[in-house]
């Protein structure tokens, strides 16, 4: 992988690309909003067909060839547009959205876009929408400044799934491995952080979501009788007590033995990080971070497995009395998983764990999955990464050597062995999941331009 022949033919062709992309701006925008006005729920279903549809059509006015695959939950979209090269880099979309509520909290309808202050509010304007044209208008950038060329097979896929745990990505990508084959990906994501520098997460730890539930009698029954009636929260709660212990550590016999330790290059990277302790205190009014952890540890922490307590549902929790106890009782609870984990082995030994303490009685439901992904930092692909951000930005890159989060990014790394960096046109608040999800438009030109030169640099 090469970057431009020359300074001189490399320099008139970044012109070129950012030159367009202005010139078009307002087009894209115009097919952001398109997009966005089309709801599309995963969690719920509302409009992920329609909106299947619209991908599809974008896809074909930009001269790409879109197939819509069935069979796989919400329809899979793939677009394939030929280069100039033997090489393929794949960007990685999906247009199914989070829910709205709550609704109220909104300034304008969700599914209304509208642009305040140099900024497009709509739900899925972030995250995914707007990156997914962001990509369009880098190829359309880059075919412009190359008469009409690609210096390398571009593919497309769109999934409708990802909010609610990409359950079928992964059979979906092994059913077609031929067809998807490529050099690198280009995930969702990605941008600048608060101060202004790109970056790419090199992996993204892995999850599994469980719910515990409990019945103990058929109906909730008079508390005055809790001397002789079974309490399914009480019973819960006793099992919940046999998963981590005050310290976050873990209690089930062999979480850890596949955990993979932070490398030596890992803490070189987190060295490189700003510290944002004082950042993430203002921003979510936290007192006291976990185990009292500070400063550059606060990063280096996200390589520890966590037990997190999604919610607990039991008994009576209205206004006022109502003495109770409870028949039943559920918790839903997200284990992340870092580098070398399965979900699978550890879903049989939590199940183990329970039987062990005598908590056999407790139903154990296995809700969504996904497998850490990791990338090596001095891959070619996280370097061009790095460096065309670099040069968009004006400020040095950031590798970050693991994100917090969940991804289906190991569906694809590891059958079509690439490597997966992010590169987009986020900033650290654009309220993606909440209420006023918004994009700033100069991050989406910025982006682009970015995307571009990614795009330009991988086929040389």
């Amino acid at each position: 992988m090469m970057m431009f022949a020359n300074k001189e033919s490399a320099g008139l062709m970044k012109s070129n690309i950012d030159q367009s992309l202005k010139d078009h701006l307002p087009t894209y925008i115009k097919e952001v909003v398109r997009l966005c006005a089309q709801p599309s729920v995963s969690a719920s279903g509302e409009g992920t067909d329609d909106c299947s549809q619209v991908v599809v059509s974008l896809l074909e006015e930009h001269g790409i060839q879109a197939q819509s695959y069935s069979g796989y939950g919400n329809p899979i979209i793939v677009g394939r547009l030929q280069g100039s090269s033997d090489r393929t880099l794949l960007f990685y979309n999906h247009y199914d959205v989070q829910p709205v509520e709550p609704l109220e909290l909104w300034t304008s309808p969700p599914f209304e876009p509208v642009e305040r202050d140099g900024k497009l509010f709509a739900r899925g304007v972030a995250d995914d929408k707007g990156e997914f044209i962001a990509r369009l208008a880098a190829v359309d950038a880059v075919r412009h400044a190359q008469n009409g060329e690609l210096p390398c097979n571009i593919l497309f896929v769109l999934e409708g799934q990802e909010e609610v745990g990409s359950p079928h990505i992964a059979r979906f990508v092994t059913d077609h491995v031929s067809e998807l084959a490529c050099h690198g990906a280009v995930w969702e994501g990605g941008g600048i952080d608060p101060d202004g520098h790109p970056g790419t997460t090199l992996g993204y730890r892995g999850i599994l979501y469980v719910e515990l539930s409990v019945e103990l009698m058929n109906r909730d029954a008079h508390s005055g009788g809790a001397h002789i009636f079974p309490n399914a929260a009480w019973r819960l709660h006793r099992a919940l007590g046999t998963l981590k212990d005050l310290n976050e550590h873990i209690l089930i016999p062999g979480w850890y033995e596949h955990v993979l330790a932070p490398s030596s290059k890992d803490l070189e990277l987190f060295d490189n990080l700003p510290d944002r302790e004082a950042w993430l205190r203002r921003q979510l009014g936290i007192k006291n971070f976990v185990n009292d952890l500070h400063g550059k540890d606060l990063m280096k922490a996200v390589f520890n497995p966590t037990c997190n307590l999604d919610g607990l549902t039991a008994g009576y929790q209205g206004k006022g009395m109502k003495t109770v106890t409870p028949a039943q009782a559920s918790a839903k609870v997200d284990f992340r998983l870092v580098p070398e984990q399965d979900p699978d082995d550890l879903f049989a030994k939590l199940r183990l764990h329970l039987d062990k303490q005598g908590f056999e009685d407790v139903q154990l439901t296995r809700l969504g999955a996904m497998w850490p992904y990791k990338a090596p930092a001095d891959d070619p692909l996280v370097t061009l990464t790095s460096l065309t951000g670099e040069e968009v930005y004006g400020k040095s890159a950031l590798l970050d050597p693991l994100g917090g989060g969940s991804s289906p990014a190991y569906a694809f790394a590891k059958p079509l062995g690439i490597t997966v960096v992010d590169a987009g046109i986020g900033y650290w608040d654009n309220r993606a999941h909440a209420p006023d999800e918004h994009i700033r438009i100069e991050d989406f030109l910025n982006g682009a331009r970015h995307l571009a030169r990614i795009l330009s640099g991988f086929g040389r």
